[in-house]
């Protein structure tokens, strides 16, 4: 496939972009920085920009595609990752701006131009629990995709209102456009940099409700979602089997979310931020849990 993937400098992206090279696809990536990476074509865009994206996603992704005269090449796919990644980089109304009205010009460009397949990042923090003020609990254990998400932060509540304005564009379109609820995202080096003292503190996971994805495991959703044709609107948390923790499941929420409701049974170590979603209607199979990486002790 042809894809626009805008943000593919970042965290995630680095990772996520290399992937879907090696699955076959042909990647534009469309951010303020240029990925450093064999094969990625990059253009600089800003998000923000609505005429920018338009432009962007009728652009040539390099001097190749010139050749056969037949005119600019369709996307087949957009996915937006581009954002502020987090609270306390930019001021809170900056970090709203940028993420609610750079995913509108982002939606709005793919489906005026007939792009029918689009993906987002969303987050784990739209469950309210990750930037809160004070501690707070989830009402309902496991955290699923029917939950009514309710964060007090500008990071979380933009991604709330991303999936809305994505829903919308679903509904007027009929494309098929898919959310992630992107966890905690972990980079190969970061298991043996980060998880030890995880388990040492694991306090310091309870606003992630202890949840990670693996920025590869991250990649095959995206393919994933690429290859699945059909859903509509659709949501997905995106996250590994397990917790983030050698504590078993039941025990963690005991000890972190007491008084918290379970909704069903859970495995022994499943993930409180559960993937059983993407598992079931996508296919998942995790390859790169931290068990392979970390000496649990």
């Amino acid at each position: 496939m042809r894809i626009l993937f805008t943000g593919g400098s970042g965290k995630a992206g680095k990772h996520v972009i290399p992937y879907l090279l090696e699955q076959g696809h042909r990647v534009l990536n469309i951010d303020l920085k240029p990925l450093q990476h064999p094969g990625v074509d990059n253009l600089t865009a800003d998000i923000t920009d609505s005429g920018q994206m338009f432009n962007a996603m009728t652009s040539y992704a390099g001097f190749d595609e010139l050749e056969a005269g037949t005119g600019v090449p369709i996307f087949d796919a957009v996915v937006h990752f581009a954002a502020v990644p987090r609270i306390l980089l930019q001021a809170d109304n900056e970090t709203f701006r940028v993420n609610t009205v750079g995913t509108y010009n982002v939606l709005e460009a793919a489906v005026k131009l007939g792009i029918r397949k689009i993906i987002i990042a969303s987050s784990e923090t739209t469950y309210g629990i990750c930037f809160a003020d004070g501690r707070v609990n989830p009402k309902v254990l496991p955290l699923e995709e029917d939950y009514d998400v309710d964060p007090m932060d500008s990071y979380g509540l933009s991604k709330v209102l991303n999936e809305k304005t994505a829903r919308s564009f679903q509904l007027r379109s009929g494309f098929d456009i898919y959310a992630l609820r992107i966890g905690n995202v972990i980079e190969p080096h970061e298991y043996q940099e980060l998880f030890p003292g995880y388990f040492k503190n694991p306090e310091v996971r309870r606003r992630n409700a202890f949840c990670y994805i693996d920025a590869r495991d991250l990649g095959q959703i995206v393919d994933l979602c690429l290859q699945k044709d059909g859903l509509g609107y659709q949501v997905f948390n995106a996250g590994n089997d397990d917790n983030g923790a050698i504590i078993p499941t039941k025990q963690l929420v005991e000890e972190f979310f007491p008084g918290v409701p379970l909704s069903r049974e859970m495995g022994e170590h499943e993930a409180l931020f559960s993937n059983k979603k993407i598992k079931e209607v996508l296919g998942f199979k995790e390859e790169h849990p931290w068990r392979k990486y970390v000496d649990a002790g």
